[in-house]
């Protein structure tokens, strides 16, 4: 392996360094409501490779991280729905989901959490005309299928993390 760190100015170091905290942050982020981790990796791989191109990215590295990026959306607003409708979730309480986590964007991480639940939930009850325990059965689905998203998503995130590595440190 290539020592990349010898004989850097403090500039570089200070790019490394900031390249370090976004990447920490967005880590984090993923798994923190409000917090947009999956978009903070992949500034961090762009910032670095725009401040530092000889030690930055390929464009077949930020590529996969774009791709990776577009996977972790797809995970946050699919999971919930997948779970309700897995744990016998009508076709109404799928799109209360994705109303309620678009609605719930706008009242903060509780809304975030919240949102989702609440949206299949009445979904379910007031257009599927489906009683308190299916609905609520359903609803669990939804905790269910959003918790493994947000596993599916850290998973993804780390993916980031690591396909920056590969690219700067070993392509």
């Amino acid at each position: 392996m290539v020592n990349w760190f010898q004989g850097l100015e403090i500039g570089h170091w200070m790019v490394w360094c900031l390249t370090v905290v976004l990447m920490l942050v967005g880590i984090l982020g993923t798994v923190v409501p409000m917090l947009p981790g999956p978009v903070l990796l992949f500034v961090a791989g762009g910032l670095h490779t725009l401040l530092m191109p000889e030690h930055g990215m390929s464009l077949w590295g930020l590529g996969i991280m774009a791709l990776l990026l577009a996977g972790t959306f797809a995970v946050d607003f699919l999971s919930g729905a997948v779970g309700s409708k897995w744990f016998g979730g009508s076709r109404w309480g799928f799109w209360g989901v994705l109303v309620g986590g678009i609605a719930g964007l706008f009242f903060g991480p509780l809304g975030l959490i919240f949102g989702p639940l609440i949206g299949g939930f009445a979904f379910e009850v007031f257009f599927a005309k489906k009683k308190f325990n299916p609905a609520m059965k359903a609803t669990w689905g939804t905790v269910v299928g959003t918790t493994m998203g947000m596993v599916l998503k850290l998973g993804l995130s780390i993916a980031m993390v690591v396909c920056f590595l590969v690219d700067v440190f070993w392509w």
